[in-house]
């Protein structure tokens, strides 16, 4: 099933985020062979790698927003996995034609798998501050990273 594999992608994709975070000298070769080893399908492993090769081309932008979003705290305070997992929903919001309530749904489960007690209602909160900010039309409009056409 189709929502299966892709929340089999995004499980992935934290995983490898949560590493390259934490060692960030990782090449993304090697980062391209954990996916490939972990995922057997070719659409589940190049959605994963999408998700990983998004969130780290547009990491600033992404971290900007993130920060903006989670009044009183800052990325590098966060726990690496809630950061983490706040990266891949905004990249989903904002550059995926993923629905928002898919992402948000998919973002709380990944925080309650791999996250604290407290993460699942963490990353909801600032995903819900995420999301108002960017359904703000004027602000959508200047926002430096539009939602993908595709």
């Amino acid at each position: 099933m189709l929502v299966a594999r892709r929340r089999h992608a995004r499980q992935v994709a934290i995983q490898m985020l949560f590493q390259r975070d934490l060692n960030p000298d990782i090449l993304a070769k090697a980062t391209r062979e954990m996916i490939d080893e972990q995922i057997s399908d070719d659409a589940t492993r190049n959605f994963a790698w999408q998700l990983f090769a998004g969130v780290m081309e547009f990491q600033n932008i992404l971290d900007e927003k993130l920060e903006a979003a989670a009044e009183n705290w800052s990325l590098s305070r966060m726990a690496p996995t809630d950061r983490n997992v706040l990266r891949l929903a905004a990249f989903e919001l904002l550059k995926m034609d993923t629905p928002p309530r898919v992402v948000l749904d998919e973002a709380i489960e990944l925080a309650r798998k791999f996250g604290g007690e407290q993460s699942h209602q963490f990353v909801n909160g600032i995903l819900d501050r995420l999301l108002s900010d960017e359904a703000r039309p004027d602000e959508a409009k200047s926002n430096g990273i539009a939602p993908s056409e595709s």
